[in-house]
């Protein structure tokens, strides 16, 4: 059983995990949002819904703006998943019936309890490096990013900065201590939002080495998989016959998409990435997603098109340059198709991804509050006349492309139930 929340990028590695699982003739499930159903159970894999799912609060594109905030997006997600605590522990208890491993999402709070009280193995996944929370490799804070300018510093700073924050959002996860207490399971000294999230028998770190290496405070048996990747929107799809011809009749674009979650909150990316495409001369791919905000109110200038969606895997690789939200899906698909990157971070890991990328060389950054057509276009330029963004980014793809995470991911857990003498030690505890 794997259950995830959340967007596709929270979605498509399980889905990638699933197939790879499928393959080796283990029988995968997938618990997650009902709104998810149709898409996981078209790739032949068995579906259990789990609340909460966004449907429950109605305007979808009201909640995502509220879980974007910049500042207050975390609390509000935490808080909906406290909401929802004792409904989710119950449908994750009834999906997880028959199952030998529980395989689960950063968000799945409900998780840990539902594997200890049914004596499941139990493995818990990062997908960015950002979740480890590492004092030796400290991320940058969306709230807060300027606090990363201390990162020379390491443990002497962060150290006391993240005891700090923990004490802080200590009361967001008081009713999981509370569940416990209610099914009857012990009291346990683990925050659920850090260390309690990670299992102590295996840890799935599901990006590729290249964004961050293994640190000391990382809990142990942690093993780094690289992304597993899966993009298609529905199972036997490709890309649009439309978007295709668009490729194919001229010189490769600049690809423009915020993903999954982002693309909900907008805002005038679209129109000013339009903008910055035609101040540069440069043909160029809009990914806007089905929110009607974000359809073009007047038509676009020539060489830029719009699509809702396409796979990156094999849009990004016919691109010159691709402009993003820096979630880390996304940031994974651009990586492997080895061109220059522009990241524009909203929340989350985004602007820790988006740090982690200018480090490497392939991309540069700019904040969404200053993304304007002028200083895209001005940064793009310089992106794309310098070789040295294009040529590190091949590079990178290369190391990238080697990796196969969802199998490295299930060697990892067919190992973890293979190599020990006693099953008992590999219970969630």
């Amino acid at each position: 059983m794997l259950a995830t929340f959340g967007s596709l990028g929270d979605l498509h590695p399980f889905i990638a995990l699933a197939l790879e699982l499928k393959a080796r003739g283990h029988v995968p499930r997938i618990a997650t949002q009902a709104s998810f159903r149709e898409k996981v159970e078209a790739e032949g894999i068995g579906f259990h819904p789990i609340r909460p799912d966004p449907s429950a609060y109605g305007d979808e594109a009201a909640l995502m703006k509220q879980v974007m905030d910049r500042r207050r997006g975390p609390e509000f997600v935490v808080r909906i998943f406290m909401q929802f605590l004792r409904a989710t522990y119950d449908d994750l208890t009834a999906a997880a019936q028959g199952t030998d491993v529980l395989v689960t999402h950063p968000l799945t709070y409900a998780g840990p309890l539902v594997a200890q009280q049914q004596g499941l193995v139990w493995v818990s996944t990062a997908l960015a490096p950002m979740a480890f929370f590492s004092v030796y490799d400290p991320p940058v804070l969306a709230p807060a990013p300027a606090v990363s300018r201390l990162r020379p510093l390491g443990p002497r700073i962060f150290g006391p900065t993240f005891r700090m924050l923990k004490r802080h959002v200590r009361s967001w996860t008081k009713p999981v201590h509370d569940l416990r207490r209610e099914v009857g399971l012990p009291p346990s000294p683990l925050d659920p939002m850090f260390e309690g999230q990670f299992s102590p028998s295996l840890t799935l770190a599901l990006f590729s080495p290249v964004l961050a290496a293994p640190q000391p405070d990382w809990p142990p048996n942690t093993r780094i998989t690289g992304f597993p990747f899966y993009d298609r929107e529905r199972a036997g799809l490709s890309l649009d016959p439309a978007l295709s011809a668009f490729l194919d009749a001229g010189s490769p674009p600049i690809v423009f998409t915020l993903g999954s979650s982002a693309v909900t909150d907008a805002g005038r990316f679209y129109t000013e990435s339009a903008k910055a495409a035609q101040r540069l001369g440069r043909r160029a791919v809009l990914l806007i997603g089905r929110d009607p905000r974000n359809r073009p109110a007047q038509p676009l200038p020539d060489g830029v098109a719009a699509f809702e969606y396409a796979p990156y895997s094999e849009l990004l690789p016919r691109a010159v340059a691709v402009v993003h939200q820096g979630g880390i899906g996304t940031t994974g698909q651009a990586l492997r198709a080895g061109r220059p990157m522009l990241v524009v971070p909203y929340a989350f890991d985004q602007p820790d991804n988006a740090e982690r990328l200018s480090r490497l060389g392939v991309g540069c950054t700019i904040s969404r509050r200053t993304y304007t057509e002028r200083r895209a276009a001005r940064v793009l330029a310089a992106l794309l006349h310098d070789p040295r963004y294009a040529a590190r980014a091949d590079q990178v793809a290369r190391t990238v492309r080697a990796e196969d995470g969802a199998s490295a991911a299930c060697d990892a857990i067919e190992d973890l139930l293979e190599g020990s003498g006693a099953e008992g030690s590999l219970r969630a505890g």
